[in-house]
């Protein structure tokens, strides 16, 4: 009997161990979404997501049981602050109550790193919010300094790549005229305090709107003849890293050089509705495969060659929750159940609900082998 748990274990650990060499040297961080009603619980997360050696995480809110499940973990976190509380944030007093009850209780022992405020607004119909925004983040700011945090935590906001009026040759990049107020102010502020400005890009839905006129290729990262910036003279054989550089060349048409872009979501679903052309597997697979691949070779893009792309995968489950197309329940890496919606080489575990005692003894040996994993890491 101690000799079958035994092999089970280690069968179960050299599974894993193919995962390790990937993994380590990415600090991959991934989007954890919550709009479903069969995920499992988070401290299960912390064990699926540790078992995957991934280091960052990106929440959409400040859930406390999650914060409190990943406690002692060598995770940092992005939390999110809701597009429904940004008029209310724009009050000092209650920007540091937040402050005080959602980042103070966790960060001693949570790695706090990052708080979003308000997601993908400007790219919204509401004009109120759009005009909250800017206010929200500079006292969030405030609040932060206030209570000493400002030089752990820094604050930004997440866009959609709609916030460009022109993305292609990726040097002639723009923000859309009628958001030139609003962006010179935010960009003026991750300046000045250091924080880097976040986009959503998803070059799914380029592919999607034209499949006629984008090459598939292209936006896999699979080999193609890639496109040429007839101004700079850069190739680019993607169309993420060229929107990269859009949003760089924008920031740089403001009058600024000094801030970062960082990829806050990107991903390709797995299943959509009919008229969702390219959602299957083989797409999601291919896209997220190869972009771990070019994560693991601590690239730049053309246009920042020096500075390695950082990005948070969109996302960790399926949610089965969300409104709108069918793609938008389907972006998942991962079942709720925690088997891989379709193999990129990361097999991770997902402990059971209950141990038996034989299992226990396994998940002591996993646990042995991942301590020693992360040490070589």
């Amino acid at each position: 009997m101690e000799t079958a748990i035994l092999f089970r274990a280690l069968l179960l650990l050299f599974t894993l161990s193919d995962s390790f060499g990937r993994i380590c040297s990415l600090g991959i961080g991934i989007n954890y979404g919550q709009i479903a009603n069969n995920l499992p619980s988070p401290s299960r997360v912390a064990s699926l997501l540790g078992s995957l050696n991934i280091s960052r995480v990106k929440l959409y809110d400040s859930d406390p049981n999650v914060l409190t499940a990943f406690a002692n973990s060598d995770v940092e976190f992005v939390i999110g602050l809701g597009n429904e509380d940004l008029e209310k944030m724009t009050d000092p007093v209650n920007a540091q109550t937040w402050i005080q009850q959602h980042v103070q209780p966790y960060i001693s022992q949570t790695k706090i790193t990052c708080i979003t405020v308000g997601n993908e607004i400007l790219t919204g119909n509401d004009t109120r919010l759009m005009s909250y925004l800017f206010p929200a983040m500079q006292t969030i700011y405030g609040a932060l300094s206030n209570l000493r945090l400002s030089r752990e935590v820094y604050v930004t906001t997440a866009h959609s790549i709609g916030i460009l009026s022109n993305s292609f040759p990726p040097s002639s990049g723009t923000f859309r005229p009628d958001l030139a107020e609003y962006m010179q102010r935010i960009v003026n502020f991750h300046s000045q305090t250091n924080s880097p400005f976040l986009i959503n890009a998803y070059p799914f839905f380029a592919y999607k709107d034209n499949p006629g006129q984008v090459p598939l290729d292209y936006v896999l990262f699979q080999p193609n003849p890639g496109t040429m910036d007839p101004i700079t003279n850069l190739k680019y054989d993607n169309m993420l890293y060229a929107q990269i550089d859009a949003v760089y060349s924008a920031i740089k048409a403001m009058g600024y050089t000094n801030v970062q872009v960082k990829i806050s979501e990107t991903g390709w679903p797995s299943r959509g509705d009919s008229n969702e052309v390219g959602a299957t597997p083989q797409n999601a697979r291919l896209y997220n495969s190869n972009l771990l691949s070019r994560l693991q070779q601590n690239e730049g893009t053309p246009a920042k060659p020096s500075v390695p792309v950082e990005i948070y995968v969109f996302a960790l489950f399926n949610e089965n929750q969300k409104p709108g197309p069918a793609s938008e329940r389907n972006y998942g890496l991962y079942y709720p159940d925690g088997t891989p919606v379709y193999d990129i080489g990361l097999q991770g575990f997902l402990p059971r609900m209950a141990y038996s005692a034989s299992w226990k003894n396994e998940l002591s040996f996993l646990v042995l082998f991942l301590s020693l994993a992360s040490l070589i890491c």
